[in-house]
């Protein structure tokens, strides 16, 4: 047998397994670019259990190009609040009104157009394409890597160019180009359910007499990575500052995280702090000068939020005060009632759901 027919013998050993395993997925069911994008871009941080109601909710409200394109970034980060990694909806938002630009409003079918778009890279251009119209184009996402870093033992690092270069050609031989749509939805599928990182099912494994790793009882090494990513701790404190039926918020700028969402008045320290030390700072004392008497309440204590390279520590201060200080007149005035209608980020969400419940107790 040549390696050729191995290799296709290792694709059809994939699709026959994924006929009988394959989950039921509303996007498998669709034949529409624009929804096998959203799903991808959903799915690309975050696990198919947690993201298909929003996936739901947000194509229900955002059914096709046009209806994107058109929306309001705001509108757009509210339906996506939850998901995080938000620079993920602005990239959306761009793209779509790009396709009605460049493209009439038609979602591209060529993978040099698709790739074009913001925030499509190789991954999930490939996926669109072979999804869709079963173009020849190997998917390589987490799943991917693992898969065939198990299958042939390699030990390139998948976190260095020599890697994602090595596994993107092994990708492409493995791959039968006839059934190239199919094909990569199996193998995905099989590194979401079989070959996962901890415990694997090797037993069951339809590429099991194939496998390098397996064969030589070696199946935890791989994949190989070159460093774990350097993580750093923040200190948050928010101040949920009430006054007469108002409190006030502010939009993230720059390129910090939850760039463009919003948030109450923040202050940042190098370090823990409780509310006496919180309280005797300068960014404390320029906030709520002249406020008047202040009645404070901790809300929410070093709540860990962890993302993906940092780690935060949040707590929440409700403080009511008697007026509105000229330091307050820099953020946005809105009802208390209506904080709800503004994308925060998760963190806050969070908060707000549980100061809803104590508040219905």
């Amino acid at each position: 047998m040549s390696q050729i027919e191995n290799d296709l013998g290792t694709s059809r050993l994939l699709r026959d397994w994924y006929r009988m395993h394959r989950r039921e997925l509303p996007w498998r069911e669709s034949s529409d670019p624009y929804i096998i994008w959203i799903s991808e871009i959903i799915l690309q941080q975050t696990r198919v259990a947690q993201g298909m109601d929003y996936f739901l909710r947000f194509t229900e409200r955002f059914p096709d190009v046009a209806s994107l394109a058109s929306a309001e970034e705001d509108e757009v980060l509210k339906y996506w609040q939850g998901l995080g990694y938000y620079s993920r909806a602005r990239n959306l938002h761009a793209a779509a009104k790009d396709i009605m630009e460049r493209f009439s409003g038609v979602f591209p079918d060529r993978y040099e157009d698709v790739i074009s778009l913001k925030g499509i890279g190789e991954y999930t251009a490939a996926a669109i394409v072979s999804f869709v119209w079963n173009r020849p184009y190997p998917v390589v996402d987490g799943n991917v890597f693992r898969v065939l870093s198990r299958l042939f033992a390699v030990d390139t690092p998948i976190d260095t160019p020599k890697g994602k270069k090595a596994f993107t050609e092994l990708a492409g031989l493995v791959m039968d180009p006839r059934y190239a749509g199919q094909h990569n939805q199996a193998i995905m599928e099989l590194g979401a359910l079989q070959c996962v990182p901890q415990n694997p099912d090797c037993e069951t494994c339809p590429l099991k007499g194939r496998c390098t790793a397996y064969g030589t009882g070696n199946v935890r090494a791989y994949p190989v990575k070159r460093n774990k990513a350097k993580t750093r701790d923040r200190y948050f404190h928010y101040l949920y500052i009430i006054c007469k039926g108002k409190t006030w918020l502010s939009r993230r700028k720059g390129k910090d995280i939850w760039e463009g969402l919003y948030e109450f008045p923040l202050i940042e320290t190098d370090r823990a702090m409780d509310f006496t030390e919180l309280q005797a700072t300068d960014a404390f004392h320029r906030l709520l000068e002249g406020a008047g008497r202040l009645n404070v309440s901790v809300d929410l204590q070093e709540v860990k939020h962890v993302l993906s390279h940092q780690t935060l520590y949040a707590t929440f201060y409700r403080i009511e005060i008697e007026r509105e200080n000229d330091a307050l007149k820099a953020f946005l005035s809105v009802a208390t009632r209506d904080v709800e209608k503004y994308a925060v980020p998760r963190l806050i969400h969070i908060y707000l759901e549980k100061l809803k419940g104590n508040l219905s107790e």
